[in-house]
């Protein structure tokens, strides 16, 4: 999939975003960075964090764009915020979920900023992206929150839908062991589960009861799962009394302290 694959609407979209935020350059100009874009959100190895997600993003910002202070740069944070991916090994032990937010928001200066987007709002854009690492919005940023509820959207879905945004998940992690991440996903959701809120905005409230329903029938799965793995995993071998010594003066007696947190909220964003 990617740019003749995408929704006519898309680049029309992205235009109008970057002219409602500003920018000087041409259409034709605007255009080509689209197409760019588009082309990154459709790269092979993107089963969830893919253009069909970016769609989704967009479309919950266009449900919640009445909360909104500057609508337009927060669709351009949609645009951007998971521009830059990768769901290597090394990335899945960054605690970030595949997507590199640090990277795309310093993408998104660049680009903005060659396209005449004014400085203010090229720094919006970019601090919007670099909040999606947390999901933590400042309660008093409207944009923030919509920009965070637009991601996390996606864990209210219907039962099916869930189900199938859990397989794409797995499907970007594949190369990971079965064992190595049902732990990781279930550091998340319990990190997920102990929030008071997942969703910030006012009208993004009202997807938080879905959300916690699915969240917690993941985690019932998980948990079941992993005890499954557990019981079937054979003895450790006994240590030395110095060897397990050693091993608890290094913090290593827990065996999940080290486990990645593969899917934020991939879970998701």
């Amino acid at each position: 999939m990617g740019v003749h694959d995408a929704p006519q609407w898309l680049i029309s979209a992205f235009v109008r975003a970057c002219l409602g935020a500003g920018a000087t350059a041409t259409p034709e100009e605007i255009e080509k960075v689209g197409e760019s874009l588009i082309d990154r959100w459709s790269e092979e190895g993107r089963h969830f964090h893919n253009l069909r997600h970016l769609t989704d993003v967009l479309a919950r910002v266009d449900e919640l764009a009445e909360e909104t202070h500057e609508p337009d740069l927060v669709r351009l944070g949609a645009w951007y915020h998971g521009a830059i991916f990768d769901a290597a090994a090394i990335a899945s032990y960054a605690h970030r979920g595949g997507e590199d937010e640090q990277a795309s928001a310093a993408l998104a200066r660049t680009e903005l900023t060659d396209l005449g987007v004014p400085a203010a709002g090229v720094d919006r854009v970019a601090h919007l992206v670099t909040v999606l690492a947390r999901h933590n919005p400042d309660a008093e940023d409207f944009d923030c929150a919509v920009l965070c509820d637009a991601d996390l959207a996606m864990l209210a879905s219907e039962p099916q839908r869930y189900k199938a945004y859990l397989a794409d998940v797995r499907a970007e992690y594949a190369h990971l062991p079965v064992e190595e991440f049902v732990r990781a996903r279930i550091k998340i959701l319990r990190k997920l589960e102990g929030r008071s809120a997942l969703f910030s905005s006012p009208l993004g409230a009202a997807w938080e009861e879905p959300a916690r329903q699915n969240l917690a029938a993941e985690l019932h799965r998980l948990e079941k799962e992993l005890r499954k793995i557990e019981a079937a995993a054979p003895p450790p071998e006994e240590s030395t009394e110095a060897g397990a010594d050693e091993a608890a003066a290094h913090g290593m007696t827990d065996t999940a302290a080290g486990a990645p947190e593969t899917a934020r909220s991939s879970a998701p964003g």
